[in-house]
């Protein structure tokens, strides 16, 4: 492919998205590019604080229990308060939780404030979602969708190598960053989105009056079908989950050392960064039912095929496999999320499908670790290849009644300052 014609893919590709998506873009980027926190935690607990593996084990669990409670919170406040406001109180108090963090040097104090991070953290992420689909036009929502993974994951690359040298100096000046880059993309919303949670239209009732409350938790729980998602989903991400939990695990046990994990786990962010704008232009207007089955398998097979890995290189072709089932799932699963919500009850709806990945990472290590010590690595691959070959016969059986189009009303809304100039003109 020549020079031009990459320059014109990526143009297309980048073109037609909103600007208010292009600021949410920026601080989603910003905030990925200062996460060091989560990086070099176990390490700060253990080298620097002197503390137990066990220990570090105990905060880490209660940073994601943390994300756990804020899944189901963020999404109620992205309906009822807005999702500006939502954005600037979870990005505000994930400053100030991770300064904390750097300062606190009780045991029970660290855990503490350790879940206040990740619940804080973890709060944004139901708003975010949702802004995405209340400006971005319904075609073109996947792309915007991947376009945003991609910044989380190209911002974690390189705060994931940043993070080392920074550990080196000092571990504070990890935290105050993080803290200093988290508070600067609280002040990008503040200044450049307008709030874009729907209106709900005069005499409303039932889902469609949700910006008052009416699309409750009970409500989203009470959609069969949608909660059918939800299970899908968990059982792909506790595969996906072992990417950081059963692999680097397995990969010990067999002799292979952390440097080994490293070279072949970086292949997975690798990828992400330079294949995931390509692989948008390729599932941009596919079946959404296809590539969800598509992507379950590559990440169960991808998985199962790490049983017969016995080098490096073994091990980082199985980590294409399933980086390319994670690149298909992400933005093409957040896509049916929106299909499949209320207008007015999408925070509650990301909310509860973002739930779905906050347990899975806390089942992953507990999954695996039973596995791997009561019937060895093996069984723990092959599992993964009969989970992921149930969540895609699931996503085959549940799409036959997908509609083929999205409903009018699901529309992307325009932001509200767009509204404000159509209507002074």
């Amino acid at each position: 492919m020549s020079v031009a014609s990459l320059r014109r893919a990526a143009r297309e590709t980048v073109s037609g998205l909103p600007r208010e998506f292009w600021w949410l873009w920026t601080s989603t980027l910003v905030n990925r590019l200062g996460a060091f926190v989560a990086t070099f935690m176990a390490l700060y607990l253990t080298l620097d604080r002197g503390y137990s593996a066990s220990y570090a084990g105990l905060v880490a669990s209660l940073h994601g229990l943390g994300g756990v409670v804020s899944s189901l919170g963020g999404g109620v406040m992205a309906d009822r308060l807005g999702r500006r406001p939502t954005l600037l109180v979870a990005q505000a108090s994930t400053a100030l939780a991770v300064a904390a963090l750097g300062f606190v040097r009780d045991p029970v104090a660290i855990a503490g404030v350790a879940f206040l991070v990740g619940m804080a953290s973890n709060a944004s992420r139901p708003a975010v979602q949702a802004m995405i689909a209340d400006i971005v036009r319904p075609e073109d929502r996947v792309r915007a969708y991947s376009l945003n993974y991609w910044a989380i994951n190209l911002g974690f690359a390189v705060s994931s190598m940043a993070a080392g040298f920074i550990a080196e100096f000092s571990y504070l000046a990890g935290f105050l960053i993080e803290a200093g880059m988290t508070m600067a993309c609280a002040i990008v919303v503040f200044l450049k989105l307008p709030e874009s949670r729907p209106a709900a239209p005069e005499g409303a009732h039932g889902a469609d009056a949700g910006a008052h409350g009416s699309v409750r938790l009970a409500t989203v729980l009470r959609d069969r079908r949608f909660m059918a998602v939800v299970g899908l989903s968990f059982l792909v991400a506790v595969v996906f989950q072992q990417g950081a939990v059963g692999l680097p695990v397995a990969m010990g046990r067999a002799g292979f050392t952390p440097a080994d994990y490293g070279m072949a786990i970086a292949v997975n962010g690798i990828l992400i960064v330079a294949l995931q704008i390509p692989v948008t232009r390729l599932i941009e207007h596919r079946d959404p039912r296809r590539l969800l089955v598509v992507s379950s398998l590559l990440a169960g097979y991808g998985f199962g095929l790490t049983a017969f890995a016995g080098s490096v290189g073994v091990f980082a072709l199985t980590v294409c496999v399933w980086t390319l089932g994670e690149m298909v799932n992400a933005p093409t699963q957040t896509g049916l999320v929106v299909r499949l919500s209320p207008v007015h009850g999408r925070g509650r709806y990301q909310g509860v499908y973002t739930l779905s990945w906050s347990v899975a990472a806390l089942v992953a290590p507990l999954m695996s670790g039973a596995v791997i010590d009561r019937l060895g690595a093996q069984w723990l691959w092959g599992s993964c290849a009969v989970v992921g070959t149930v969540a895609g016969a699931g996503y085959a059986v549940l799409m036959r009644r997908l509609p083929s189009a999205e409903p009018a009303s699901a529309g992307a809304e325009p932001p509200a300052s767009t509204k404000q100039e159509a209507a002074a003109a």
